[in-house]
């Protein structure tokens, strides 16, 4: 599914949306385990899964930036900042599995901003092939 693009009074909201035919536990922990995370986006590492804890971002150059967890409910809601911006994944319960929503809040368009979006798609697919 292509992602959609909203413009918003304060910068834009780009959403994917996919759909699997598991539980939102199985979802979550493929979100959230390392152990599967480095399948899908290897550079990150989550180093505490909790409200104001961290996530590692490796810059494959040695060094690690510092992401900050701003929201996190078990099962449900995974939300970091992202440079300038901000990610959010939830996790919704459906009849034949859950859902998965990935919202990127963009303050300012960039050079970077679609390698950005296409980079979510191909982690996207990947995530889905965990």
């Amino acid at each position: 599914m292509l992602a959609e693009i909203e413009k918003q009074t304060d910068g834009y909201i780009v959403k994917f949306e996919r759909q699997f035919s598991y539980t939102i536990e199985e979802v979550w922990s493929v979100l959230t385990e390392n152990s599967k995370l480095k399948k899908w986006m290897s550079n990150l590492q989550i180093e505490n899964l909790k409200t104001g804890g961290i996530i590692k971002f490796d810059m494959m150059d040695g060094s690690f930036l510092n992401i900050d967890i701003l929201e996190c409910q078990l099962n449900s809601v995974l939300e970091f900042t992202w440079d300038k911006d901000r990610v959010r994944f939830e996790i919704h319960k459906e009849e034949n599995g859950s859902l998965l929503l990935l919202k990127e809040y963009i303050q300012e368009l960039t050079d970077h901003t679609p390698k950005d979006i296409a980079g979510w798609h191909i982690c996207l697919d990947l995530f889905s092939s965990v």
